[in-house]
């Protein structure tokens, strides 16, 4: 009797635990202006949260790399020269991080490395760190558009799930962005239906003086031009390898882009789908280190049982088999678990480095919406997010 009271207490403790991770809250927040005072209103709204996060890249980083976190943040911008390339392209921004750290009562490269995500994974040139899965289905025929990612990240991050709405200005379309706070952007959608997902691809060349990805992402959804979008993210000075899945007013396009080079990927599908996971598919400017990731070698020759390749299958198989792609088939594909090992949808595991830390699904129609689960898509529903009404 009293073994069953504890397997039942067990697994009453167990459901407890399934239920608060699957019951996640995704914070939702809403910022106006440009600059350093959204910056301020960022810093202050979410300072509790700021400080917290800090700690836990902190915790984290000194943990994976063996090394004090502070001393390892000192060596990282003596390598990181990205101050100048932000501030010349996007000025804003750079005073947006400025004014993030004094609301937040926070050092200013302590804010700013949470805006360096890809470009610190860079610097520790560990592949562990990727997992994102992203695809995009073109309008057609009257039906919608979209584009859509899990987003991967850290353990760590977790509980930290932040839907961020900049409000409209006379300069800028009201947008929508997944974030955490103190960080400006992972993806985002706006009004005008321009939107972005992000895969990294860290086999490519990287520049210590090139634009942080997430600069260039809010580059892409504060724009309303779809000839400033294809043209800033072909001329930029990249400072990651990344894969930027771009939706433009129900059009989409795949760019993989490295410090040398800007490639788009187009797998000429007849339903025009695109897709992509975190290994190199069209650009061939890899680092040395990561050779046999170098798309013009065979097969047989490249690492196409590790991870990302088996993610990239479990996308490409459902994107290329149904002439229409639904919504219900995209959301299968995040959902999916074809291999144990290698998911497109990753449970958090206590015991794991990285999980699904939010799952994304942006709709193009004549009034574009976005739909976030914050965590693994598989353990509850997508909330729709809406844009305002204009006076």
């Amino acid at each position: 009797m009293k073994k069953i009271i504890i397997i039942l207490f067990a697994l009453f403790l167990y459901g407890r635990c399934f239920d608060q991770r699957s019951n996640r809250e995704l914070k939702t927040v809403s910022f106006s202006g440009s600059g350093y005072e959204l910056g301020l209103q960022h810093g202050k709204e979410l300072k509790k949260e700021i400080g917290e996060i800090i700690s836990a890249w902190k915790k984290n980083t000194s943990s994976s790399v063996g090394e004090d976190a502070d001393l390892v943040l000192k060596d990282f911008f003596e390598y990181a020269e990205f101050d100048e390339a932000i501030k010349k392209w996007k000025p804003e921004l750079y005073e947006e991080i400025k004014g993030i750290s004094v609301g937040s009562e926070q050092n200013f490269n302590d804010v700013l490395i949470l805006n360096l995500l890809d470009e610190f994974w860079v610097y520790i040139n560990n592949l562990d760190n990727h997992h994102c899965s992203a695809l995009g289905v073109p309008s057609r025929n009257g039906e919608p558009g979209y584009i859509s990612q899990n987003m991967d990240l850290d353990n760590y991050t977790d509980g930290f799930q932040v839907l961020m709405r900049l409000n409209r200005t006379e300069n800028s379309p009201e947008q929508l962005i997944l974030t955490y706070p103190g960080l400006i952007a992972l993806n985002g959608l706006n009004e005008e239906g321009i939107g972005v997902c992000v895969n990294t691809l860290m086999q490519l060349k990287a520049s210590s003086t090139g634009l942080p990805v997430a600069f260039v992402v809010r580059h892409i959804i504060n724009s309303t031009d779809k000839e400033d979008v294809l043209n800033f993210i072909q001329s930029v000075n990249h400072a990651s390898g990344q894969n930027y899945i771009i939706g433009i007013k129900g059009e989409v396009y795949d760019f993989e882009v490295s410090a040398n080079k800007v490639a788009r990927f187009d797998p000429n599908n007849e339903n025009g789908t695109v897709y992509h996971t975190n290994h190199p598919v069209v650009n061939d400017d890899i680092k040395p280190w990561f050779a046999k990731y170098d798309p013009n070698l065979g097969d047989e020759l490249r690492p196409t049982s590790s991870n990302s390749y088996i993610r990239f299958k479990a996308v490409e198989n459902r994107m290329t088999t149904n002439s229409a792609i639904s919504e219900a088939l995209i959301k299968e594909a995040l959902r999916s678990k074809d291999n144990k090992d290698n998911p497109v949808c990753r449970t958090y595991n206590e015991d794991g480095k990285r999980f699904t830390f939010a799952s994304v699904i942006m709709t193009f129609t004549k009034k574009p919406n976005i739909q976030i689960i914050a965590g693994p898509p598989d353990e509850s529903d997508y909330k729709t997010f809406e844009f305002s009404k204009k006076r």
